[in-house]
């Protein structure tokens, strides 16, 4: 026991230049990806004009202005009004922090309810694991959307209540790679070191199991802030997602629809703004990816 805690000191050390070589490398790797680069450009200047919105949008996003109804993009109005006269710009700059919040937070709590379930349900296997598992396959038989309606339409309408329903939505994912990933590490040496010295199970899984799932669930974790936030576009585009005058993304393709014959810029900027969103996410997604596939490593 003297001579493992005289060791421990040298070797935790050891363990955090690895890990600081490895998240360096990652970088690296990521920087090199120019396509990365573009997603990450655009995302931090969506980010950006979330936090910022208040006070960069030139008017009030529910201000109604009859006279201005339906104008055009112009110096007054750089994206033009809606049929209320409300300036389109203001309402996707405030637009832009709503999608954002859900979007992220709707896979935190995936990965929070997701990842403990997987960690418990690998860890402890036998019957928790199957009960655990049974249960993430009833969910994954239900398509997203469908269950996210479903959640919605129970709760009623309201952004908390979305986040929450998308978020539900996508906890199985991350239940099944979190489970994959503990079964891999459980029966490893350093596993059994920790159990040796009278670690708790749950600190095990916190401090020991769950590190080692990170890089898959970054990347998915990418990935499904696009889908979360296309999810809740569409929730709103059929009306029970956020309702108005909120200036929710799909909201706004909403209630352009009507008028995209006659005054397309109406459907064209949201919808352009979702793309945007979509694409940046999608191809940070596929460059951290890369960046830690050790396949791709030099």
């Amino acid at each position: 026991m003297i001579l493992t805690s005289m060791f421990l000191p040298q070797k935790k050390k050891e363990q955090e230049e690895q890990k600081y070589s490895f998240t360096k490398d990652t970088i690296k790797r990521l920087l090199r990806n120019k396509l990365a680069v573009a997603g990450i450009i655009i995302l931090a200047l969506l980010v950006l004009a979330a936090i910022l919105a208040p006070w960069i949008a030139p008017y009030d996003y529910a201000e109604q202005v009859i006279e201005d109804a339906y104008m055009g993009p112009c110096g007054t109005h750089l994206f033009g009004t809606d049929e209320f006269g409300r300036d389109i710009f203001s309402r996707i700059l405030l637009g832009a922090r709503l999608s954002l919040i859900i979007g992220f937070i709707a896979v935190a709590i995936a990965i929070v309810v997701g990842g403990l379930l997987g960690a418990i349900a690998g860890y402890f296997g036998k019957a928790v694991d199957n009960i655990i598992m049974r249960l993430m396959d009833i969910l994954m038989s239900i398509p997203s959307l469908l269950l996210a309606i479903a959640i919605t339409a129970t709760l009623g309408s309201s952004m908390v209540n979305l986040m929450i329903a998308v978020g539900i939505a996508t906890i199985p994912g991350y239940s099944r790679i979190v489970r994959a990933a503990v079964l891999s590490v459980k029966d490893q040496e350093f596993i059994e070191g920790a159990k040796a010295v009278g670690t708790s199970d749950f600190k095990i899984i916190l401090r020991h199991i769950l590190p080692n799932c990170l890089a898959p669930i970054i990347v998915k974790a990418t990935l499904d802030v696009a889908i979360c936030i296309l999810s809740a576009a569409g929730m709103s585009f059929i009306g029970i997602g956020l309702q108005p005058p909120s200036p929710e993304w799909g909201a706004m393709l909403s209630d352009a629809r009507y008028y995209i014959r006659d005054y397309a810029y109406m459907a064209f900027f949201p919808g352009m703004c979702i793309a945007l969103t979509i694409f940046s996410l999608n191809v940070i997604g596929d460059g951290l990816r890369d960046a830690l596939d050790p396949k791709l490593r030099d």
